[in-house]
């Protein structure tokens, strides 16, 4: 079966340092060691998968004052391997000058998919009327964007989250985005915990949002999640594994452990993906 990961980030060396003072909270939040490998190994790992891969950039310059693995690093490592690696989400920072210009370099010279976003991390909310322009443009463009929804392990655990707000990745700023801009394609990324009723609900009502499932462990899924998935969420839920947050081995073995169809199972590793983005 074809698996298409739309929430893979480089997992390099750069990638770790990116993260500045949020490496050592993230390897208690995992429970292991948070370093990078080399650009060959990651490859592996996407390989001994079996995976398709989809790289997510990260620009976390404002907020941590990091240089960022940016929208030129994961398009030069997608045009090295592009057998493995077959769309990039590309980074964009709301607070930096030049942002309309960048999403439009991504877009129609990079050849991106969209872009992904990381409200708890980049400190805003999406439904900002500042960031408003911004969508506009995305929308304009007919790329796809990917928002985080729900807690995060960046920050997890240190005094005042490093001052970031989880709020800011609450489902109702996906609800507000996506009647603002209705022919804008909001994927939401991660089971949106502690928001689960409140992301289903949203995932239900808008037409053009759709939901993928990383950085969660499948066993770990909240019930009615489980239930929803197989049944009236079945065509809107796509694969998404967080990589490098947890093993292949055991994301792909407790997605198998659901005990969902064949049928549905396609779907959510491949055919919505397919249908919804183009893949």
């Amino acid at each position: 079966m074809r698996i298409v990961d739309l929430h893979c980030y480089p997992g390099t060396k750069e990638w770790i340092a990116c993260q500045g003072p949020y490496v050592k909270a993230l390897a208690r939040y995992w429970k292991r060691d948070w370093v990078g490998k080399s650009e060959a190994a990651v490859l592996k790992e996407f390989s001994d998968a079996g995976v398709e891969a989809c790289l997510v950039a990260l620009d976390l310059e404002t907020t941590i004052k990091t240089q960022p693995v940016g929208n030129d690093y994961v398009h030069d490592m997608w045009k090295r391997h592009p057998q493995r690696i077959i769309q990039c989400w590309g980074a964009l920072e709301p607070s930096k000058p030049d942002i309309l210009r960048e999403a439009q370099r991504a877009v129609n010279q990079l050849g991106f998919l969209g872009f992904h976003f990381h409200p708890i991390m980049q400190h805003f909310s999406v439904d900002d009327p500042a960031v408003l322009p911004l969508f506009d443009l995305i929308s304009s463009l007919k790329a796809a964007v990917m928002i985080d929804v729900g807690t995060t392990g960046m920050g997890a655990g240190m005094p005042g989250g490093h001052g970031a707000l989880i709020r800011h990745a609450h489902p109702a700023s996906i609800d507000k985005l996506a009647a603002t801009f209705p022919k804008l394609k909001i994927i939401m990324a991660h089971p949106g915990w502690p928001w689960v009723e409140e992301t289903t609900a949203v995932a239900l009502h808008k037409g053009n949002v759709f939901w993928e499932m990383s950085g969660w462990a499948p066993k770990y899924f909240p019930g009615n999640l489980k239930t929803d998935m197989r049944g009236r969420l079945q065509d809107k839920i796509m694969f998404g594994s967080d990589y490098p947050s947890m093993p292949y081995a055991r994301i792909l073995k407790e997605w198998q452990e659901l005990g969902y169809s064949d049928a549905v199972m396609e779907k959510i590793f491949h055919q919505n993906a397919e249908r919804i983005l183009g893949l």
